[in-house]
């Protein structure tokens, strides 16, 4: 299964031609592409053709989109669960849109994986068809107690079946890195299944957030995207340490990156 990062530990954009019209407007000639890309998607989705393979493909097909307008993407510490036995739980910040579109592209042909997401984006126009064949775990995001059920249930269930989940645990988008926003439900779900987790950071705001439509904003190419995945860590007591190297980690790799 064709992925970003085929083989080896991290990926970079190489030198690459850019057209005059994706100079001139980055976000119209991505955006033309993306849509065209999603509703292939939701035609093969919609008649239960779209698998893992399917959905990897049109990650990386996203991610090749936005390498054409002039978007750098970076990735590192793949191997970090390449060679990681059995699925994990995946722990990142969330910064925009880009990181549920690309994400699969680097994980999913290593790792079987699904997401917990809002409720909402199972309910998009078009894009449902994709989330819903993918079987996520669904949130609402306005009671705690029952996102937290939904999670360890619907998780731990994905997690025994041998899918990995890769999990947001800030309540939402946000360029800036607070720590206070950062809940321990991706911790508590590793824990009760007994999954070790790996930290994901990421710097993703090349994909701005849209005025009218949050998901869709400024394409920005001057802005690089990084992903970087960290050691596999084991959950043991309550979690504390743990959560705590995920927030170095994270907080690390931002303040290198913004440097």
């Amino acid at each position: 299964m064709e992925g970003l990062v085929p083989q080896g530990d991290e990926y970079r954009t190489g030198p690459g031609g850019i057209s005059l019209c994706a100079r001139a407007l980055p976000s119209l000639s991505f955006y033309r592409t993306m849509a065209a890309i999603v509703f292939r998607a939701s035609s093969l989705a919609k008649r239960s053709r779209y698998k893992t393979k399917e959905w990897a493909h049109s990650s990386l097909d996203i991610a090749r989109a936005l390498e054409s307008v002039g978007v750098k993407i970076s990735v590192t510490g793949v191997d970090h669960f390449r060679n990681l036995e059995g699925p994990c739980v995946f722990i990142a910040n969330h910064m925009s849109t880009l990181e549920t579109f690309v994400l699969p592209a680097i994980i999913a042909p290593i790792k079987d994986v699904t997401f917990v997401v809002k409720q909402s984006l199972v309910d998009y126009p078009v894009f449902r068809h994709v989330m819903r064949s993918r079987d996520p775990v669904t949130v609402g995001r306005t009671n705690p107690r029952d996102d937290l059920r939904a999670v360890l249930e619907g998780g731990a269930g994905r997690l025994g079946a041998g899918r990995s989940m890769i999990i947001f645990p800030q309540t939402t988008r946000a360029l800036d890195f607070d720590p206070g926003m950062f809940n321990t439900i991706g911790i508590k779900l590793a824990k009760k299944a007994g999954a070790p987790v790996v930290p994901i950071a990421l710097k993703t705001d090349a994909w701005g957030n849209g005025k009218h439509l949050k998901d869709f904003g400024r394409i920005d190419p001057s802005k690089k995207v990084h992903f970087a995945f960290g050691e596999p860590l084991l959950i043991k007591d309550r979690g504390t340490e743990e959560h705590a190297r995920i927030i170095e980690f994270i907080a690390r790799k931002l303040e290198e990156w913004n440097g």
